[in-house]
């Protein structure tokens, strides 16, 4: 009779753990999907940046192309 109590407080507590373990394990499943996620974000704005920067020294190169052609115009005249 002794065993029986004591082994009920062990099996509510091995209990209580493998629902935690079973919480833990999902909390881990959303922490990767969140994880690849953001990896997959991070990727696409890393492409978005570099084409942005690429595009703004297109543009800065053709402003200073539009300046030196302007300077060049008022040295002419």
């Amino acid at each position: 009779m002794s065993s029986e109590r004591s082994r009920h407080p062990v099996e509510a507590e091995l209990e209580r753990l493998e629902k935690r373990l079973e919480e833990l394990v999902l909390i881990c499943g959303q922490l990767k999907e969140e994880n690849r996620s953001l990896r997959q974000r991070q990727e696409a704005l890393m492409t978005e940046r570099a084409t942005l920067l690429q595009k703004n020294e297109q543009v800065r190169a053709r402003v200073e192309a539009m300046v030196g052609r302007l300077k060049a115009l008022e040295h002419g005249t």
